[in-house]
């Protein structure tokens, strides 16, 4: 209590300083505003790892001259002079996944008592300028051209054996394909 007494004397506060006025020393020290958040910890990553972006912050899609269901033949790498078919694109960083091609090694932990760990095999991604649109009627590896049909029709093309690549019935069985893979993983789980 005598502290008090003696902190108030010291401010030297009278009846008459409370009419209307204010004070000149606060009652109560001013508080500390820290300048950056303590708790923020930011990752930088690194070049390899970032995504270009446009302005609005979305990945910047790269135009490829390989799409789903072309068969392609490797021309660099480990599984140089292999062949196989388009499973996946990923445009972002102009890499593709291809059948039977560039296969890893997994480990799997088991996640229960009754399922054990096991080693796997899956594909991962190449990067599209790796591969080259392969024709299976003619063995041979080409370039991709771009023409347009009489009907107004624009259709990608094999230069060296002018074999359209873009057909219907390619399409047709490329879209049949995925809705089989997709009714045998709901069944397996």
């Amino acid at each position: 209590m005598a502290a008090l007494q003696s902190s108030f004397t010291s401010l030297s506060l009278s009846s008459n300083s409370f009419l209307g006025q204010r004070f000149s020393v606060p009652l109560c020290p001013p508080q500390v505003v820290p300048t950056e958040n303590p708790c923020s910890i930011s990752a930088k990553l690194k070049r390899w790892e970032r995504k270009d972006c446009k302005r609005n912050s979305l990945p910047v899609l790269h135009k490829m001259h390989v799409k789903v269901g072309d068969t392609v033949k490797v021309i660099s790498g480990r599984d140089k002079g292999k062949t196989g078919e388009i499973t996946e694109i990923f445009k972002h960083n102009s890499t593709i996944k291809v059948r039977e091609i560039n296969l890893k090694t997994k480990h799997v932990k088991s996640r229960g008592e009754d399922e054990p760990g096991q080693i796997i095999k899956i594909e991962a991604p190449i990067h599209s300028s790796n591969v080259m649109l392969y024709s299976k009627e003619q063995n041979v590896a080409s370039r991709v051209g771009h023409k347009t049909l009489d009907n107004g029709k624009r259709v990608r093309y094999l230069i060296k054996t002018g074999e359209i690549i873009d057909s219907a019935e390619n399409w047709k069985r490329v879209i049949k394909e995925k809705k089989e893979e997709k009714t045998e993983a709901v069944a397996a789980s």
